[in-house]
């Protein structure tokens, strides 16, 4: 299982897993963005790189999302899949694939992400995040 939703009364919350906690990361990307369509419509048209910094791990984490929600307001950019991530220390690398927004059918807005209920768990690897709809 790469995430499930988690019941919540205002926003949305979700947990990812991972075998290692780029997979981790990278399934809560995914997560946030089922929030808004059905991601295994969306074609990987577009190419774009990430770089992200956070004083620690769940500083990353919300920079890293909040850095795919810029996408998508600025670019109208729908995400794809995470073709590559590298943590190291307290910094992110990755490229990711997607398309325009325009091209698909969508339900549901996130906001941002929040720091409120927020984990990061190893061995196994999960992140639960919750953010603003």
């Amino acid at each position: 299982m790469k995430y499930k939703f988690l019941e919540h009364k205002a926003d949305a919350k979700f947990q990812a897993f991972g075998k290692t906690l780029e997979e981790a990361f990278s399934n809560a990307a995914l997560a946030m963005f089922s929030l808004m369509t059905d991601i295994k419509k969306v074609k990987g048209k577009i190419k774009k790189k990430i770089s992200v910094k956070g004083h620690d791990r769940k500083a990353l984490l919300y920079n890293f999302l909040e850095e795919l929600l810029f996408f998508l307001d600025r670019d109208g950019f729908l995400l794809h899949k995470i073709k590559r991530i590298k943590i190291i220390d307290n910094k992110l690398e990755a490229v990711v694939l997607g398309d325009k927004v325009n091209n698909y059918e969508t339900h549901g807005e996130v906001k941002a992400v929040t720091y409120n209920e927020m984990e990061i768990k190893e061995k196994p690897y999960m992140v639960q995040v919750v953010v603003d709809m």
